[in-house]
């Protein structure tokens, strides 16, 4: 199989993070293995998507990082995706906002083409275009979802502020990791003007209910083909525990990972979501959890996977490169029979 990464860019992805796990399992199985920065995209005049990418070959190592510092040394090569089997979009266009905002959408565009010419795209890239921001969230059953409003009107806010008893997160629409978002309360109420200011500089803005659960962190839960992620029993799941003075749970934000039990209330939630992911093609998911509410969805790169795998000792990036390897079997098994929405959570 020759499966491509696409990554925001080779001097920014980290040797720990979630795509080189992955990348690092597919290279252990015998798979040829690229990786492929947004930048380095491009279209070829017969019509294929044509790409600089970084691959290594006939090499071992002893772990992820020391394959992923071997890639990043590795000088540029050009695939087609006439070469290509999988096209994994793993790029966060939350990290491109006000840096290189012609690169948020580059990976589903141009995994659009890769998809007409034949290549297994994950996750489904025209779904990914529709979730590009929060909004994608509102679309899954109201009954997982804290109170919300998204608007840029001052009055609208406020008054959902009042509703709310005076407490309630602010953040942007469009981003992640935990940029921009802010929990306002009586204390700093008289700061509510100017943070919604600051936030509308980058478009709508997104109100919620505070869910008092949120002071503990949230629950990361990673989900493949609608299901959550299992190894042996052990599921791929954390708690993100925030910091005493930042509400913020994400990783690179300050939270801190701890193992968690799954419980009933989870898997209801996993459960009432898979529906909707398994129809847009997601096929691996990251889903945050506070109480009984799911807080977001990403569907675009979530991480942790190799924090979680090391937590409770057991891979998990394996299993999802299998799943891979089985969506190449059957499509060379069925040709053109199956849709790449309908493949991708197979």
């Amino acid at each position: 199989m020759k499966i491509a990464f696409i990554i925001n860019d080779h001097d920014t992805e980290k040797p720990n993070y979630t795509t080189p796990g992955l990348g690092y399992a597919a290279y252990k199985r015998g798979h040829d293995v690229y990786f492929i920065g947004v930048g380095e995209l491009s279209y070829a005049s017969k019509g294929h998507l044509s790409v600089r990418c970084k691959t290594i070959s006939e090499k071992k190592f002893n772990s992820q990082e020391t394959y992923f510092k071997a890639v990043q040394k590795e000088k540029f090569t050009r695939i087609t995706s006439e070469d290509l089997d999988v096209l994994f979009l793993r790029n966060n266009p939350a990290d491109e906002i006000n840096e290189r905002d012609w690169a948020q959408n580059a990976a589903f565009i141009f995994g659009e083409i890769a998809m007409r010419n034949g290549v297994i795209v994950l996750n489904h890239p025209n779904s990914l275009a529709g979730a590009v921001n929060k909004m994608y969230f509102q679309h899954f059953p109201e009954i997982l979802r804290p109170k919300t409003i998204i608007s840029r009107d001052h009055d609208e806010i406020k008054a959902f502020f009042k509703k709310q008893k005076q407490k309630m997160i602010l953040k942007p629409l469009q981003g992640s990791g935990g940029t921009n978002v802010f929990m306002m309360d009586k204390k700093n109420e008289h700061n509510l003007n100017q943070t919604i200011d600051a936030i509308a500089r980058d478009g709508y803005i997104i109100a919620q209910e505070y869910l008092t659960e949120a002071s503990k962190g949230d629950t990361r839960l990673f989900l493949m083909n609608g299901e959550p992620l299992q190894v042996d029993g052990k599921y791929a799941i954390m708690q993100r525990v925030n910091s005493s003075d930042d509400i913020r749970s994400n990783i690179h934000a300050g939270g801190r990972p701890e193992a968690v039990k799954m419980t009933d209330k989870i898997m209801k939630l996993a459960d009432i979501v898979r529906p909707k992911l398994v129809q847009d093609g997601m096929f691996l998911v990251g889903i945050d959890i506070v109480g009984d509410k799911l807080m977001e969805i990403n569907v675009f790169s979530p991480g942790g996977l190799n924090v979680i795998s090391e937590m409770y000792d057991a891979d998990f990036c394996t299993p999802v490169i299998k799943a891979i390897e089985k969506k190449v079997y059957y499509k060379n098994m069925y040709s053109d029979y199956l849709f790449n929405s309908r493949l991708a959570t197979l």
